[in-house]
């Protein structure tokens, strides 16, 4: 016969155990909403504009020069009745609440602040007003899981000012996924393209004359080390002066802005440097021994990283000759 005190003291081992294990699964949700409301690397707020208060950036991207595409009113009969897109630099970013807010009070904040920022309102409308899932197919965005929309409940809104000879253009689509509010914010500072092709004759004369030369046709997804398609031109020309040369080999640096800690940045330049020469390599079957890859991350800035011009300078790939 089992002692009562022993089965006393088995259930309350039990019960131990159950807290325990009930304890350690709320620790490990809590850990994971945690880190879902943390903003993806690299990100940060637009200036003047911020975010909504509870809310984590989930996608960010920023083109030097890109092409938006925007409506400044809602469709009429089915179909765009003021399409416009603006050029130059773009910047993409993509926002989730945790489960509470509305749509509508999320977007009603960034149009306040947009709205002292200076922008003037071109249209704002919800899901039916707007034209509904044909409405959202026609905008630029982040893919999912950046950025989740639904096309059946939607908030849009489009702004636009002038400051002097600068256009900027603004927009902000707010949606829903399960209980969370999703945000985007897209603004568009119009300008037009530098030309940033540096062709083979003016590299050798760089890297004759100074030793080094700097490209900034050379691009890269935002704080990652894939190239863009948008670099071929650029890494183009790079071959025509390696094949033009054959005895010349060349150190690829990578070069980065000031954002985000020095150990990111070693890293992140270093990866992008050995794109640039993995492309060659296999692209343009350059011998690899020819080609060093390095990257020295802010530690080189050719500008202030104190502003959006200067860092936008920094960012940039050398050749150099050893």
């Amino acid at each position: 016969m089992q002692r009562p005190h022993m089965t006393l003291l088995r259930a309350f081992s039990l019960v131990a155990c159950l807290v325990t294990c009930l304890a350690t699964c709320l620790v490990a949700t809590g850990a994971a909403v945690q880190a879902q409301q943390r903003d993806v690397a690299g990100a940060r707020d637009f200036p003047g504009i911020g975010r909504f208060s509870g809310s984590a950036i989930t996608g960010y991207q920023v083109k030097d020069f890109d092409a938006t595409r925007l409506q400044a009113a809602p469709f009429k009969d089915g179909k765009a009745a003021d399409e416009r897109k603006p050029e130059g630099r773009v910047t993409r970013i993509a926002y989730r609440t945790t489960p509470g807010p509305s749509i509508v009070e999320v977007s009603r904040n960034f149009e306040t602040q947009l709205t002292k920022a200076g922008f003037e309102t071109l249209t704002a409308c919800d899901t039916d007003v707007c034209g509904g899932i044909p409405f959202t197919e026609a905008l630029d965005g982040l893919p999912a899981p950046m950025m989740w929309v639904d096309g059946f409940n939607f908030h849009y809104f489009a702004a636009h000012k002038t400051e002097g000879a600068r256009e900027t253009y603004a927009t902000v689509l707010v949606s829903k996924n399960n209980d969370d509010v999703t945000a985007q914010l897209i603004v568009t500072q119009v300008g037009a393209i530098e030309n940033k092709m540096v062709d083979a004759a003016a590299m050798a004369k760089g890297l004759g004359n100074a030793g080094h030369i700097a490209l900034y046709g050379i691009y890269f997804d935002t704080d990652k080390g894939t190239l863009e398609p948008e670099s071929k031109p650029t890494l183009d020309e790079i071959a025509k002066l390696l094949r033009g040369q054959s005895a010349l080999n060349v150190v690829i640096v990578g070069h980065t802005d000031s954002q985000g800690s020095y150990e990111h940045n070693m890293d992140l330049s270093r990866r992008r440097a050995e794109a640039v020469a993995a492309a060659l390599v296999n692209s343009y079957q350059i011998a690899r021994t020819r080609l060093r890859a390095a990257g020295v991350g802010f530690l080189a800035p050719v500008a202030s990283n104190a502003t959006d011009d200067g860092r936008a300078l920094n960012r940039r790939t050398e050749l150099v000759a050893p």
